[in-house]
């Protein structure tokens, strides 16, 4: 790589006056600063409507704000029963913030915010070193305003860090690709090891990317780089694995059940449901074979089998409470990611998350390919289209056949393909150095081609589209603009505010769209999605507001609540229930240890009968609400560990009629 380029859009200053260089840098660092800002705007604005968050994090910060233990486990709960299905150093980072500003929906929140924020700069330091200023900028205002990475950073899931962390190593990868020293390839490989341990298995996706461009990109010798490449893997892997291996070395007794795996191993958990379930679905515990995670509810109930939804979308009855899966994003779960294919991330129920810009980013992964002829070291744009490009193509083909995801997963391609969008504008637009008229219908027809394209997703979930007036005159005056100065002199000089015109064209739907999911006051708050359209939003305001925005304080009862503090004081547990789904609203009411049986859904066998009995016998637990057989725990058994739960609780426990409650409330020490 050289920044002598011809593909550099923005050649550096001539001039040597103090002035002339101050106006250079100032121009993109406002522009830069002018696309934060309007990200922080798209993040912030109506940030009450977020409430909890998805309550199974957010109560998890709860419990690792309680004990060291608590902390470096990543506990579910205060009593520190069972994990969370996730590494821990996202929600390390939401409970710092929750440590100054209180266990709330924003202060968990918060991290992600910040990190897309300030993912900006990054990808704009990526592309404008490269191909340019304008290249940059439009990278970022891509980066800022993608419907599916707004709705991710108004959400406590962690995407958004596991990004921010991920374009860190792209920046030294790039660093060791110019030149040539093994630190920076180490510090790559240390940044992945960070990703891993934020969302373990799909940190590694862009992997493959960042190697290809060390080994095909630096001026090194080929047994140099095969060494250097083997270091810095032999360093992600040592980092990803550390708290792996923390936890797995440590005795079972001596911490909670990792959650989410069927043998209690953090190893099994990142290699399996972490891993190749999410490739290739069938997940096992739940009904029908299928398995949610813990970003995808926020209600008290376990998930319906896939491909079902409860009549009429109608949230189940419990005392967990919360916002059911349908109710956000209008698609319930099992059929909000469609049907694996070529054109999955294409069509309905995907497109409005990422396809806005993805026909243009794959077109301009083969404008990079044939810029010039290959050679070794590649040049600038094949190093270009080996990492944005083999990021992007990575996930789109992951993505495509993957069985088992959740939409918000698709904001992993944001990075990519802002980059990709960013050089492919700046690539045409260069190329009318040497091909004015092709180079401009080229730019012209892309945009217009992009603008057509988002107008029918967009009519796919709304027939409100007057608003699209907007950039179809943004194209037609960038367009006229353009043309004309190819013919009138005078007009030329205005070349860029024509391109300015049709980066509008192109950007303006994803614009308005994410900035529908800010203002929809009922977006979901457990699975986060872009704006599911007119029709979407009106059910799932619906839904929610028949369960209080899904924050399921109307599911939590209040009376039992009371009852329970009475007659548990000092207690480890205040009480024990099938899953976290039932339990997680009362830890963020109470801040009290709730024994989840079943872990997040159900599936998980945390407990059986004996090691509850030897918790009332140690004064650690009495009271254990049973919703029926469907919110007991099954267990990977065939469900032995519901039926020997229910057995003990019929025999060594009584009925409570103190309280009423939705379900069966046990006394096991009266």
């Amino acid at each position: 790589m050289t920044t002598s380029s011809t593909l550099i859009a923005n050649p550096a200053p001539t001039t040597n006056t103090r002035g002339g260089v101050l106006r250079a840098l100032l121009t993109p660092t406002a522009g830069v600063i002018a696309i934060m800002l309007l990200a922080a705007a798209l993040n912030f604005i109506n940030i009450q409507a977020i409430g909890d968050g998805n309550t199974y994090y957010t109560a998890a910060v709860e419990a690792m704000l309680q004990s060291p233990s608590n902390f470096f486990f990543a506990a579910a709960e205060p009593g520190g029963s069972v994990t969370v299905d996730k590494p821990p150093l996202g929600l390390w980072l939401q409970a710092i913030s929750a440590m100054f500003l209180g266990v709330n929906g924003f202060a968990v929140t918060l991290p992600q915010i910040l990190a897309g924020i300030f993912s900006i700069p990054l990808i704009y330091w990526l592309v404008k070193r490269y191909f340019g200023t304008g290249a940059g900028l439009i990278a970022a205002l891509v980066m800022a305003i993608m419907p599916i990475s707004v709705a991710v950073q108004r959400n406590n899931t962690m995407d958004a860090t596991l990004i921010f962390t991920l374009l860190l190593a792209a920046w030294a990868f790039v660093k060791a690709t110019d030149s040539g020293k093994l630190k920076w390839l180490i510090l790559g490989g240390v940044f992945v090891g960070i990703g891993f341990n934020i969302k373990m298995l799909q940190a590694f996706l862009p992997v493959p990317a960042f190697f290809a461009l060390y080994f095909l990109g630096a001026k090194v010798g080929w047994g140099r780089k095969i060494i250097h490449l083997m270091t810095a893997a032999v360093v992600m892997t040592a980092v990803s694995f550390a708290w792996i291996a923390a936890v797995d070395l440590t005795p079972a007794d001596q911490r909670p059940y990792v959650g989410s795996s069927e043998s209690n191993s953090a190893l099994e958990l990142a290699i399996g449901y972490n891993g190749l379930q999410r490739l290739l679905g069938g997940q096992g515990g739940a009904p029908n074979g299928t398995r949610d995670d813990g970003a995808a509810r926020g209600d008290g109930q376990l998930p319906p089998p896939a491909g079902r939804t409860p009549p009429n979308g109608a949230v189940p009855p419990g005392d967990g409470g919360g916002a059911q899966g349908a109710a956000g994003g209008g698609t319930p779960f099992g059929t909000e990611i469609g049907s694996a294919g070529m054109l999955r991330l294409f069509s309905q129920p995907l497109d409005n998350e990422i396809a806005w810009l993805l026909p243009f980013g794959l077109v301009s992964v083969g404008l990079l390919v044939i810029a010039s002829r290959p050679r070794l070291p590649l040049s600038t744009a094949h190093m270009a289209a080996v990492l944005f490009g083999g990021w992007l193509l990575t996930e789109v083909v992951f993505f495509s056949a993957a069985g088992f995801f959740h939409a918000y997963y698709l904001a992993m391609l944001t990075p990519p393909l802002a980059a990709l969008v960013g050089i492919g504008v700046m690539r045409l637009w260069k190329l009318r150095e040497t091909h004015h008229l092709l180079a401009t219908a080229l730019l012209i027809a892309a945009a217009g081609a992009t603008l057509a394209y988002q107008i029918s997703i967009a009519a796919g979930y709304t027939t409100a589209l007057t608003w699209v007036i907007i950039p179809a005159a943004a194209l037609v005056i960038g367009a006229a603009i353009l043309l004309a100065g190819r013919f009138i002199p005078h007009v030329s000089r205005f070349a860029v505010a024509g391109l300015i015109g049709i980066v509008i064209a192109m950007t303006a739907v994803p614009t308005v769209w994410a900035s529908m999911n800010t203002l929809d006051s009922g977006a979901n708050i457990a699975l986060p999605a872009a704006y599911a359209g007119s029709t979407g939003a009106q059910n799932q305001r619906a839904a929610m507001a028949a369960n209080n925005g899904g924050r399921g304080e109307i599911g939590v009862n209040q009376a039992l609540i009371a009852y329970l503090q009475a007659h548990t004081e000092g207690m480890r547990y205040m009480m024990a229930v099938g899953s976290s789904m039932q339990g997680a609203q009362y830890v963020l009411q109470t801040g009290r240890g709730i024994l989840y049986m079943g872990g997040f859904n159900g599936s998980d066998p945390v407990v059986d009968a004996e090691s509850l009995q030897a918790l009332v016998d140690a004064g650690d637990l009495r009271y254990v609400l049973s919703s029926g057989q469907g919110n007991m725990p099954r267990g990977m058994n065939g469900g032995t560990t519901t039926s020997t739960i229910t057995t003990w609780l019929t025999e060594s426990c009584t009925v409570v009629t103190d309280v009423t409650v939705n379900g069966t409330l046990y006394d096991c020490a009266g």
